[in-house]
């Protein structure tokens, strides 16, 4: 294109249409070229801007991705200490792609040994409409009245079939799925452990909270394994968010007991540092129904692996966020069971821990 054709369009794109002056005019040219440049730096200028415009105008149409949002009430916990279960839960969620913050929530609530709580916490998280609850025992009872739609995850320590919390195993039904420990299916097992551990067995204390369900019905197991093992049981209750534990031990070694067995529920749970702390103090060998007892000063526990059941639950939680109904997910039941010895603990209580009952646990703590 020669320099005149140029000049020509950079005059149309200027909006000046006066005759382009002729070549041999050079001061003129000159400034016609400048003021073509110039006025077309700000049709660049203007256009980038018009583009721009329209490309955060079409980003604002597009439909923001929804970031499921998962509910979780935990029994013991409060809003500065959450407990393993839901970092376990965490846990499995990342495992799976998920990132708190990026793309899931986790709105948390933490009942702080208060069954009470239950209700207007599980209530909260039904009236945000959460996309899945993640819940144990307590709150599922009063999720099973808040909601009939919103899919539940239970991880519970019951029979959910014969406490009514799903139709079966196999098809759940209704909108609650997860996992069931078998807690109370272990007792027979946890005793016949202690009689190998404690010398001349003879009495076992149950201490445990009658009030709530997993008390009631387990004292009833113990005390049918026992009959079997030839042992007496003598319960040891306690009641009320503040329970007395010092009385409760009191009557144990009043009552000359050997050894003692703790139902976990969640004001117990709470209180486990203090339980595994008074078992010692009292010289009472002690066997627990999860190993984070253990871990804390316990001597013996024997049960599913409570974290990964709960690192297991996210996979529950993905395939309900990917449109699996809660009715055709079975519920799942561990294959595999934890027997964790604490030989602290059981250096405190002058207590040898035979070799061949050594060569069964799981876990160790030296």
């Amino acid at each position: 294109m020669t320099e005149r054709s140029w000049l020509r369009v950079l005059n149309f794109c200027s909006g000046n249409l006066k005759p382009v002056p002729s070549i041999n005019s050079g001061q003129a040219l000159r400034r016609a070229e400048g003021s073509a440049i110039q006025n077309l730096k700000w049709i660049r200028i203007v256009a980038i801007g018009i583009t721009f415009a329209m490309c955060g105008a079409v980003a604002h149409a597009q439909p923001q991705t929804k970031i499921p949002r998962i509910g979780y009430v935990s029994g013991t916990g409060d809003a500065t200490n959450q407990g393993p279960y839901v970092e376990a839960l965490r846990q499995g969620l990342r495992d799976l792609g998920y990132v708190e913050g990026k793309n899931i929530v986790i709105e948390y609530r933490g009942a702080e040994g208060k069954s009470e709580r239950f209700q207007s916490l599980v209530t909260e998280l039904v009236e945000l409409k959460v996309d899945v609850l993640v819940l144990t025992i307590g709150a599922l009872r009063a999720a099973k009245q808040a909601t009939k739609t919103i899919p539940i995850v239970m991880v519970t320590q019951v029979d959910p079939v014969a406490t009514g919390l799903v139709d079966s195993l196999a098809r759940p039904g209704g909108n609650i799925t997860g996992l069931a420990t078998l807690q109370r299916d272990l007792s027979g097992k946890r005793l016949e452990l202690l009689t190998e551990v404690v010398p001349g067995l003879a009495r076992v204390g149950v201490l445990g909270d009658p009030d709530g369900q997993t008390g009631a019905t387990g004292f009833k197991d113990y005390e049918a394994a026992a009959r079997t093992l030839k042992i007496r049981i003598q319960s040891l209750d306690v009641h009320g968010p503040n329970p007395d534990l010092e009385a409760a031990f009191r009557k144990a070694v009043k009552g000359r007991v050997n050894a003692v067995v703790t139902i976990t529920n969640n004001r117990l749970f709470r209180n486990s540092k203090r339980i595994t702390d008074l078992a010692l103090k009292n010289r009472l060998p002690s066997m627990y129904e999860g190993s984070t007892w253990v871990e804390g000063g316990g001597l013996m526990s024997y049960s599913a692996n409570d974290l990964e059941l709960f690192r297991r639950a996210a996979v529950y939680v993905e395939k309900i966020l990917k449109g699996i109904k809660p009715a055709d997910l079975p519920v799942e039941q561990p294959m595999k069971f934890e027997f964790v010895i604490n030989l602290k603990t059981a250096k405190a209580l002058n207590l040898t821990i035979p070799q061949s009952v050594l060569f069964r646990a799981d876990k160790v703590i030296r």
